[in-house]
């Protein structure tokens, strides 16, 4: 199979630049107003599986509001992709990516002479990811996932994380053996469906784990975890009650080298409130119609201190030692499903963004009011 897409999209002013904690998807801007994502793949499938090279976006970990893995908002990049189910009680996961580390490598750029005049040429330093994810179905209804992941730069193409298996920390340690390791991170999912009408789920994204820091009053591991639950078709049916918690401690998704961070052209890939930060996400969503969706929502935002911006040292950074900046939303929206592929949807919210301006775009900070519409025709 293959499949292409591309969306050029203009806005003005920008609402989804690397710095703004929001899920809004971007890309590379271009004049300042208008940014492009050009998305499609080659793949080959067979019965129990399928492997391609796609340019695709990328999101893992259950949630409703937000994943804490890989959360998807970040620019679309080129990965060659394996899933496999082999058997009804498992299934895996893999992907090798390369990213863009918006990284200047003085040592192959250049400069260029021509009848234009003398310029610089710019290369960056080469920057790529792998990761992979187990999936076990013990039970029923039951996924207990566990994977990890590793962004490694200053070489080629290492030939060890193209090893789908792998456990890329050990691997790692040997290829770097007596210098500086690369960013690995390694994470877990548990989703249970095995109570009728109730799911529930928990994630955790360790981005760097000493044991002896568990019992440490005044340092901390770098940790995102997520839990919660949706109760679907209880006590009404076609009602669905979502509540979900979100925690990151500071320094999570960060990374001192500015060619190994969990980012790519400078957007990061882990949840979209990055570091440091606290997440509380309810709503209600129900359907009286068969092509009639009404959510409901509520979502409380906060994120302390920038440790990277201040320039502390990398441990005993307190937790939301103060709120820097804190978002309070509710709103309503709703999709219809008019005839056949054309939809129509429309939402209204309430906003307060406060404290840090810079990690907010200035459209929406403090008390707005928004009123979205919009109509998608496919065929």
């Amino acid at each position: 199979g293959f499949y292409a897409s591309l969306r050029d999209n203009h806005e003005n002013p920008l609402l989804g630049k690397p710095e703004y904690l929001t899920k809004r998807e971007s890309g590379h801007i271009k004049g300042n107003t208008d940014w492009s994502d050009m998305q499609g793949g080659v793949t080959y499938s067979w019965k129990w599986g399928n492997a391609g090279l796609v340019k695709d976006r990328l999101q893992w970990g259950n949630n409703y509001n937000g994943a804490n893995i890989f959360g998807g908002n970040n620019p679309t990049f080129v990965q060659l992709k394996l899933k496999i189910s082999p058997v009804k009680w498992f299934d895996f996961n893999y992907f090798h990516g390369w990213l863009n580390s918006m990284v200047v490598d003085s040592s192959n750029s250049y400069w260029v002479t021509n009848s234009y005049g003398t310029d610089y040429r710019e290369v960056y330093h080469k920057k790529f990811i792998a990761a992979n994810m187990f999936t076990f179905t013990p039970f029923k209804n039951l996924n207990l996932s566990a994977g990890n992941s590793i962004v490694y730069s200053d070489e080629n193409i290492q030939p060890a994380y193209l090893i789908p298996l792998f456990f890329y920390k050990s691997v790692d340690h040997s290829l770097t053996s007596g210098i500086d390791n690369m960013n690995s991170q390694l994470f877990f999912d548990i989703s249970s469906r095995q109570v009728k009408n109730l799911h529930l789920y928990a994630i955790m994204f360790i981005d760097e784990l000493s044991v002896s820091r568990f019992t440490m009053k005044d340092e901390w591991n770098f940790f995102s975890y997520k839990a919660g639950f949706r109760l679907s078709n209880f006590p009404v049916s076609n009602l669905s009650f979502t509540t979900e918690f979100t925690y990151s401690y500071p320094l999570v998704f960060q990374h001192n080298v500015p060619t190994l961070t969990f980012e790519t052209a400078g957007f990061n890939l882990g949840h979209y409130m990055r570091d440091n930060s606290r997440e509380w996400y309810v709503a209600l969503d129900y359907r009286p119609l068969r092509t009639l969706s009404i959510n409901l929502s509520f979502l409380d935002d906060i994120r302390g201190p920038d440790y990277t911006a201040l320039g502390t040292n990398r441990l005993g950074n307190p937790p939301l030692a103060s709120v820097e900046w804190h978002d309070t939303t509710v709103g309503i929206s709703g999709s219809y499903q008019i005839i056949n592929d054309l939809y129509t949807w429309c939402s209204l919210t309430y906003s307060n963004i406060r404290g840090n301006s810079g990690w907010s775009p200035a459209y929406f900070y403090g008390s707005k009011t928004t009123l979205n519409l919009g109509a998608i025709f496919g065929f």
